[in-house]
């Protein structure tokens, strides 16, 4: 099963969201399948927006720090059936239009889950199922990617 990471998973992971949520991204991240884990290019795009405003970070260090991640995961391209797809979330489901192209973006990869702290929970589009991996309890998917249940 694959799985794509939102934003703000990657922005906690960077220590944006303080010292304890750095420390559950990390152990997230650290605990799923490494060749599970999908990159929505959206996602990198924001963390370097984020980085810079709300972590502090100089533009060369929030480069840095987006290169890191690209270079150990794939990143799934905002193709133009992901722009469509966007779209269509945002008329039908309400959606912003970024989010819209992470989780089409996740659609496209084949991610069957996008791991999102601020993504409506439980929402599943085109097979892509989105779950907040710091929820109690833990979505069904994400326990059976972590291997905790048969």
């Amino acid at each position: 099963m694959r799985v794509a990471l939102d934003t703000n998973v990657l922005a906690y992971a960077q220590g944006v969201n303080g010292d304890a949520m750095k420390k559950a991204a990390l152990a997230l991240i650290g605990a799923l399948p490494a060749d599970a884990v999908v990159l929505p290019a959206q996602a990198i795009a924001e963390l370097f927006q984020v980085l810079i405003r709300k972590g502090q970070l100089t533009p060369a260090q929030a480069r840095a720090a987006i290169l890191s991640w690209c270079n150990g995961y794939p990143v799934a391209e905002t193709s133009q059936s992901v722009l469509i797809g966007a779209a269509e979330l945002a008329v039908s489901h309400r959606l912003s239009f970024w989010d819209g192209i992470i989780l089409a973006s996740a659609a496209e990869a084949g991610c069957r889950l996008l791991l999102s702290e601020d993504l409506h929970p439980g929402f599943t589009w085109s097979s892509v199922t989105v779950a907040n991996p710091f929820a109690t309890p833990t979505h069904p998917l994400l326990e059976n990617l972590l291997g905790n249940k048969p």
